[in-house]
């Protein structure tokens, strides 16, 4: 089996890999190319790739002005899930927000994503809010690192 490659997407292409994996990991809210390349630009936007099979992505925002919480969010591909990938991005977000300077470190899940709940979860997240966003019948859910 071919090792892990994560990279920053620097090009179209593996914007739209990163694209591809948040739309389908987060069907109800669908990123344009407009919006993926504003979100590069305030953002530490990752890709992973096994061999050249695109496996999945990772946000980390880092911590606005005047807080120190960074959120960090890793997304697999159903196909790819249960086999450390995920873990490995969120190591390398969690390194990330830290370097950044956050001393706490939130991540948002959808409600339905119940194996994204159940990774934050085994990985010492907890539950701190659920809320829908206008127009949206599926709820997030943000959760913070106990």
């Amino acid at each position: 089996m071919s090792e892990l490659r994560i990279l920053q997407p620097d090009d179209d292409g593996a914007l739209r890999d990163w694209q591809h994996v948040h739309n389908t990991v987060i069907p109800t809210h669908q990123l344009s190319m407009d919006d993926v390349r504003d979100r590069v630009e305030r953002h530490h936007l990752e890709v992973a790739y096994l061999g050249d099979v695109l496996v999945g992505c990772s946000t980390v925002r880092p911590p606005a002005d005047g807080t120190a919480t960074a959120t960090v969010i890793a997304r697999v591909l159903g196909p790819h899930r249960g086999r450390g990938y995920g873990g490995e991005l969120y190591e390398r977000g969690l390194a990330r927000a830290r370097e950044s300077g956050a001393r706490v470190i939130e991540t948002v899940v959808l409600a339905s994503n119940e194996d994204g709940l159940r990774f934050a979860r085994k990985h010492g997240f907890v539950e701190i809010e659920r809320y829908l966003l206008p127009g949206d019948t599926v709820p997030y859910v943000d959760l913070r690192l106990s």
